[in-house]
């Protein structure tokens, strides 16, 4: 399904957007939303896109060929760009609206130094330890991408992606975990369900719940609910706590994901973040962190531009079927994005394989 709606929206934009990169300045017209109103209507069924009256409509397709007139402009702009921008489930979207409803990540108070953080236990990895590119999909420790939908759960997609990766690592089973436990059950001043939350305080409610159940288990619903401590403690994976990388520190950051998936946060809010589709994205952000996603590898392209492999949690529609590649050592030391800022993975044991799940 998701690659049906690529293949519309890329019919769209080549011919809508095509026929206006022709021509050497838009004329009034072309900002006359009526004039989109067809690929509209087209991206609409699409997406599965209705709205409640005409005036909402109106509103939507303004703001749509709004995105649409950027995301030519920015695709027009030459070859020296090292990523492509698309439509995509957001382009009916403020970026207000968008970054309200689908990021969620909320920095701790303070600091922490609780017991469960150990000192970083990669540290000691030579440069001959760790490989030039490695991307955990092709070792069968990632799952396929995940939808957090309308609410601001990010966080605990994030989270749940690593455990998923460490479990695979120590167990050889990769198995779909709940998210939607974190979003019901792990509740406290940080963590708010589809209000937003913080992967250490994730880990922690893991950790002390002694152990996280299966996404079939505990199914995911987008919506805050009572938590159901029958289904959590029916544990299919387990942790023994977390660390935290050294931040600010992209070989730091290597070293870790040489060895499994890794959480952090990012700064999402750029157009151009909402909007890639593909290449390795190393556009103009900042650091002020909203958003959580997985990096699950990294690797140099043949340009010789190296890059991170994140996953994210808005489905197979928006990125490289759900993935985005991002700029890796980038002078800022925080990296891209504040990617390196704030990285933290789950800590585990070897563990023996669950006769439940057999």
């Amino acid at each position: 399904m998701a690659f049906h709606k690529n293949l519309v929206v890329i019919a769209i934009m080549s011919t809508i957007l095509g026929a206006m990169a022709l021509r050497p300045a838009p004329s009034n017209d072309e900002f006359n939303p009526s004039t989109f109103l067809k690929p509209f209507e087209q991206w609409m069924a699409q997406f599965g896109r209705s709205y409640t009256d005409i005036a909402e409509r109106e509103r939507r397709l303004a703001i749509f060929v709004k995105n649409l007139l950027f995301v030519n402009t920015f695709n027009n702009q030459g070859n020296n760009k090292t990523y492509k921008l698309s439509l995509n489930q957001f382009s009916d979207m403020t970026k207000e609206e968008f970054l309200r409803r689908y990021t969620g990540f909320e920095a701790p108070n303070v600091t922490s130094n609780s017991s469960n953080i150990k000192s970083f236990g990669y540290q000691d990895l030579s440069e001959t330890d760790v490989p030039t590119r490695v991307d955990w999909r092709e070792k069968g420790a990632v799952t396929p991408v995940k939808e957090q939908g309308v609410c601001s759960s990010c966080w605990a997609f994030s989270v749940v992606a690593t455990i998923e990766g460490i479990t695979k690592i120590k167990s050889d089973q990769l198995i779909s975990l709940s998210e939607q436990q974190l979003v019901d059950c792990n509740r406290d001043d940080i963590n708010r369900g589809c209000a937003g939350g913080n992967m250490e305080d994730a880990f922690k409610y893991i950790e002390a719940n002694g152990g996280i159940t299966t996404e079939e288990n505990y199914q995911y619903k987008g919506i805050d609910d009572t938590c159901d401590t029958t289904k959590t403690n029916d544990y299919a994976a387990k942790i023994t706590g977390y660390e935290m990388v050294p931040p600010n520190n992209e070989n730091d950051l290597l070293k870790a994901v040489s060895m499994q998936p890794v959480s952090v946060a990012i700064d999402a809010n750029a157009d151009e973040f909402r909007t890639y589709a593909s290449g390795v994205f190393s556009g103009n952000c900042g650091t002020n962190l909203m958003h959580a996603v997985t990096i699950v590898g990294y690797g140099t392209t043949e340009d010789g531009i190296d890059y991170w492999l994140v996953k994210n949690s808005w489905g197979e529609s928006w990125g490289e079927k759900g993935y985005m590649r991002i700029l890796r050592n980038a002078n800022p030391p925080e990296g891209l994005c504040g990617i390196a800022m704030y990285p933290s993975y789950p800590t585990a044991t070897a563990m023996a394989p669950t006769p439940s799940l057999l």
